[in-house]
C-alpha cells in the first residue's frame, strides 16, 4: 500500500503501514502517545505487535517522530475471542493520536487507511471498547460523549456495535465491542464468532 499524506497546522503527517520492527525503532515516540501506558513502553509493545504472526500496524508520523497508530493483532488462545482458534479474527489492539494532532482528521484517516486495506476482507475485526481507557481528560468529555465519538468514528470504516455476554464489557454499561465483518469471512468463521459472542447461550 502506498503512503499517504495529510496536512495539519503541525506539519504534514504520513499515513502509512508498517512492515516490520526497523521501521518503527527508528521513530521516536511523540510524548503525548501515553493512553495506554508510557510512550516507551508502548513503543515496546508496538514492536511486539510488528513481531507476531499476522499482527499489523499502521502509523501516522510527522517527521522522525510517531504521532498516531492503529494495531491489529489475533485474539491470545487465553482471551475470548481466541478461544477456539484465531483464525479469522483480527483483534484491534488500540488507536491512539497525540494531542496536539487531534481534530484535524489524523484518526479518522488512519482507520480509512487501515481498513482500505484488501486483506482486511479475510478478516472478522473487532474492537473491545473499555471505558476505563479512555482519555476522558485530556478530551473533556462525559464517558457517554467519548463513547459517542469513538463509535461515530469507527462507524465510518464499516464496525457496528453487537452484543455480547462477555464479563469485561458488561462491568460498565458504557463499554462497547464493534464488530466489521470482511467480505470474504467464511461462514465457519462467522458461526464460530456467533459461539463467542454469547458463550453462555445453551448453559
Amino acid at each position: 500500500m502506498d503512503p499517504i499524506t495529510l496536512d495539519t497546522s503541525h506539519g504534514t503527517v504520513r499515513i502509512w503501514r508498517a512492515s516490520g520492527r526497523d521501521d518503527l525503532e527508528r521513530l521516536h515516540m511523540h510524548a503525548g502517545l501515553s493512553a495506554f501506558r508510557t510512550p516507551e513502553r508502548q513503543k515496546e509493545a508496538l514492536l511486539s505487535v510488528i513481531s507476531v504472526p499476522g499482527g499489523r500496524l499502521y502509523c501516522a508520523s510527522c517527521g522522525c517522530t510517531l504521532v498516531g497508530y492503529v494495531a491489529f493483532h489475533p485474539p491470545e488462545p487465553f482471551e475470548r475471542w481466541g478461544a477456539e482458534g484465531s483464525e479469522g479474527i483480527l483483534a484491534m489492539g488500540g488507536i491512539e493520536v497525540a494531542p496536539q494532532f487531534r481534530n484535524s482528521g489524523v484518526g479518522r484517516r488512519l482507520l480509512e487507511y487501515a481498513f482500505s486495506d484488501p486483506a482486511m476482507e479475510d478478516y472478522i475485526v473487532i474492537s473491545t471498547e473499555y471505558s476505563w481507557h479512555w482519555d476522558l481528560k485530556g478530551t473533556g468529555l462525559s464517558v457517554w460523549e467519548y463513547r459517542g465519538m469513538l463509535e461515530k468514528l469507527l462507524s465510518r470504516v464499516g464496525l457496528v456495535r453487537m452484543g455480547t455476554d462477555d464479563p469485561d464489557i458488561l462491568y460498565h454499561p458504557a463499554n462497547m465491542l464493534m464488530v466489521r465483518m470482511g467480505r470474504n469471512v467464511s461462514s465457519e468463521t462467522k458461526a464460530r464468532f456467533e459461539r463467542l459472542r454469547y458463550k453462555s447461550k445453551g448453559g
